[in-house]
């Protein structure tokens, strides 16, 4: 197996109160522990960065402060910088490619959020026919209310990660997953 670590769209708009992560409680400090045992292990870090693709998406505009990497994030070792426009990190980039010829058949998924860019990426990681490891608490959300109801972050999260479960990926903890590189 020759894994790399995604790290998906650690910006600083989900570190300000319009979508600020909630839960689980640390996954900013655990993605950032993930970060560090890749590095030290050599498992290639791809980091992962949303741009705006609609004037809707103001907090991903391009160059904006909110846009930007999270500071802890920007500081770390990371192989290469993917810029993406839409939910799945495949979507219109080179990423696929990137792991093709890096002989990559294994990605890990880190970042947020849990039930949009991390479930969506881990689903065409697993239609690819990559074996895909989803960090359950090195993943984040927060909760949401719109016209079809409302749903907590720690509903939201739990769901996506027993749904990830059951087809697409083999969730693990940071620490679990540390102790298996």
């Amino acid at each position: 197996m020759k894994r790399a670590l995604l790290v998906i769209d650690v910006q600083n708009v989900y570190f300000n109160e319009g979508l600020k992560i909630v839960y689980p409680a640390g996954s900013l400090d655990n993605i950032v522990k993930a970060m560090d045992g890749a590095a030290s292990h050599g498992v290639p870090i791809i980091v992962i960065q949303h741009s705006a693709d609609t004037p809707l998406a103001k907090g991903f505009q391009k160059g904006s402060e909110t846009w930007k990497l999270h500071p802890e994030i920007e500081k770390r070792k990371r192989d290469v910088l993917i810029e993406k426009t839409k939910p799945g990190s495949f979507t219109g980039t080179d990423l696929e490619q990137y792991l093709r010829e890096n002989e990559i058949d294994t990605i890990t998924i880190s970042g947020y959020m849990t039930q949009m860019c991390c479930d969506t990426t881990a689903r065409q990681a697993f239609h690819l026919d990559f074996a895909v490891e989803f960090l359950s608490d090195a993943t984040g959300t927060l909760g949401f209310t719109n016209y079809a109801g409302s749903v907590t972050a720690e509903q939201l999260h739990n769901a996506i990660v027993v749904t990830q479960a059951l087809r697409f990926s083999k969730v693990m903890s940071t620490q679990d997953w540390l102790a298996n590189l």
